[in-house]
C-alpha cells in the first residue's frame, strides 16, 4: 500500500517524498542536483543521466538527473514545461504502485523539482548494489542470460497483467543484481494501459526486438523474450 506523500518546499525547490527529510538532507540534494550529472557509458542510452552517492540516513543513492533527447534536447536540455506534475513525480508514482505490485524496481525515496513555467526535475532512488545491465552480461555470459532471461519474462509479465506501460523497456534498462534479481529500470513517461493486454504484450515484444537488432545484441534475448511471453492471456 501507497504510503502518504510529503511535499516540502525548500530554497525554491518542491521535494515529494514517503521519508523525512531535514533540512541538512534538502542542502545536500541541491548539491548534488547542481552538479552536471557523467555521460553514460552504457550498451543502451537513454535520455537521462545519474550520479551515484551516499547521504547519512539514506545510505547510498541513484539521483538521476531527467534530459531531453532529440532536436528538443539540443535546444532546451534539462528544461521542461509545468503542466500538470512533474516527469519526477509521476515516475516517482508509478515506481511505487509497481513496487506494491510485487513487481522489482527501484525504491523511490523522493522526487524534486524547480521552476515555476519551465522548470528541471530529479528523481532519487536506492542504489542496487553492484548491478550489471542485462546488455552487457548478454556480450559476455550467454549462459548466465539464459539463467535469468526467466526471472526477466516473468517481471515483464507482471507489468502486463497489471496494465503498466513501459514505454522504453530494453535489455539496457533491465539490471541484475549481485544476486541475479532481476530489476526493471528508468519507468519515465510511463503509464497504465486500459487496453488489450495483448496489444500491450505485442507493443512489449516490438519494442524490446527493435532495441536488440539497433544495438546487435545476441537474438537469443528476443527469442527467449517472445517465447515467454507467448504464453500469456
Amino acid at each position: 500500500m501507497q504510503k502518504r506523500t510529503l511535499t516540502p518546499t525548500y530554497n525554491t525547490y518542491q521535494f515529494g517524498t514517503c521519508t523525512t527529510l531535514t533540512a541538512l538532507h534538502m542542502n545536500r540534494l541541491i548539491g548534488f542536483f547542481s552538479q552536471p550529472p557523467p555521460k553514460t557509458n552504457s550498451v543502451l542510452g537513454g535520455r537521462s543521466s545519474v550520479s551515484y552517492h551516499r547521504i547519512e540516513d539514506l545510505g547510498p543513492v541513484v539521483v538521476k538527473h531527467y534530459k531531453r533527447g532529440g532536436l528538443w534536447g539540443r535546444l532546451v536540455r534539462r528544461r521542461y514545461l509545468k503542466w500538470g506534475k512533474s516527469r519526477s513525480q509521476l515516475e516517482y508514482e508509478l515506481l511505487q504502485k509497481a513496487r506494491d505490485l510485487g513487481i522489482n524496481v527501484p525504491e523511490p525515496l523522493l522526487y524534486a523539482h524547480r521552476g515555476r513555467l519551465f522548470y528541471r526535475a530529479w528523481l532519487v532512488t536506492r542504489e542496487i548494489k553492484q548491478p550489471q545491465s542485462l546488455a552487457r552480461l548478454s556480450l559476455n555470459d550467454e549462459k548466465r542470460t539464459r539463467q535469468v532471461m526467466a526471472s526477466v519474462i516473468d517481471q515483464i509479465s507482471r507489468l502486463i497483467d497489471h496494465g503498466i506501460w513501459h514505454v522504453d523497456l530494453h535489455p539496457g534498462n533491465v539490471v541484475i543484481d549481485q544476486n541475479d534479481r532481476v530489476f526493471l529500470l528508468d519507468f519515465d513517461k510511463g503509464s497504465l494501459h486500459q487496453g488489450n493486454k495483448m496489444k500491450l504484450r505485442n507493443r512489449y515484444i516490438h519494442r524490446w526486438q527493435r532495441a536488440v537488432s539497433k544495438h546487435k545484441l545476441p537474438e537469443i534475448l528476443s527469442e527467449m523474450l517472445q517465447a515467454g511471453l507467448q504464453g500469456l492471456k
